[in-house]
């Protein structure tokens, strides 16, 4: 079954990998997406993971195939939806592999769904900014064109050091993808990360605090030049984490979508790091 009734909405997703029952020796993991995107953007992951892991990777609701029809666009509401769906397909607890605001519904999960989440694999996140960053985005969101506010932020997070057929056709894809959604759920989703109320999950010092009560292990993989951004190093997620197995990986020359540039390093990368993972 590829949907499933979750909270009020249908919820698009896949179910691959071992068989369910102990989801195999590997475990379960759980792709979740970034904002105005959807589970194509693991087009590169999901089959190299699920040759040794069960793996789920849904559409967040509005975004995708899902339906957006009742609830919010906040990272808690995102990930409530998640909770349930993995509650409803026995998944376990899982490991977590969020991207950009998907990385902020993994740590939603493992803070607040502790019993779910075996590990969080943070991939560029949508958090650790500077305050003054927040009420800027929130602003640039309240105009009559979301969409393109949305398309003109997004494109800003391209690797343009790179050209080629491959990393043009990524571009084109990820701005007709933004350009294809309902324009009240992209303001939504984007005032649910950095209006008044989302700072505690997304800005400093709020989001330090929130991050700290995280008791899994955590690995985070970033863009170098999105930490430089952001005004923090790699040292410091691994700071505000309370397992000995976290680690941070900061990889040079790569945009926002640096899973898609380095689909195979980085699939090795996370891969390994999930092999190592002590015994829950």
């Amino acid at each position: 079954m590829t949907y499933s009734m979750i909270n009020g909405n249908r919820l698009f997703h896949t179910d691959e990998g071992p068989a369910r029952a102990g989801a195999g020796a590997g475990g379960t993991v759980l792709l979740v997406h970034g904002a105005t995107c959807d589970s194509h953007d693991w087009s590169a992951q999901i089959e190299a993971f699920a040759a040794r892991h069960r793996v789920i990777a849904p559409d967040l609701r509005g975004h995708g195939r899902s339906s957006g029809l009742t609830g919010g666009q906040r990272p808690r509401e995102f990930a409530a939806d998640l909770a349930e769906l993995l509650d409803a397909v026995d998944a376990g607890p899982t490991v977590v592999v969020g991207h950009s605001l998907g990385g902020v519904v993994a740590s939603v999960l493992a803070v607040e769904y502790p019993s779910l989440v075996r590990a969080v694999v943070s991939v560029d996140p949508g958090y650790g900014f500077e305050a003054e960053f927040a009420p800027q985005v929130a602003a640039a969101f309240r105009v009559p064109d979301p969409v393109g506010a949305a398309a003109a932020v997004l494109g800003g997070l391209e690797n343009q050091a790179t050209s080629g057929p491959e990393a043009d056709a990524l571009r084109v894809w990820h701005r007709r993808r933004v350009l294809s959604m309902d324009p009240m759920t992209v303001r939504d989703v984007f005032h649910g990360l950095f209006d008044e109320a989302a700072t505690p999950l997304t800005v400093r010092p709020g989001v330090e605090t929130y991050l700290s009560r995280r008791t899994c292990p955590v690995l985070s993989v970033s863009a170098a030049a999105s930490l430089k951004a952001k005004g923090i190093d790699g040292d410091w997620e691994p700071s505000l984490s309370r397992h000995p197995y976290s680690a941070s990986l900061v990889l040079e020359g790569v945009g926002h979508w640096l899973f898609q540039e380095r689909s195979a390093e980085f699939n090795s990368l996370v891969l390994g790091w999930i092999d190592g993972l002590p015994p829950a």
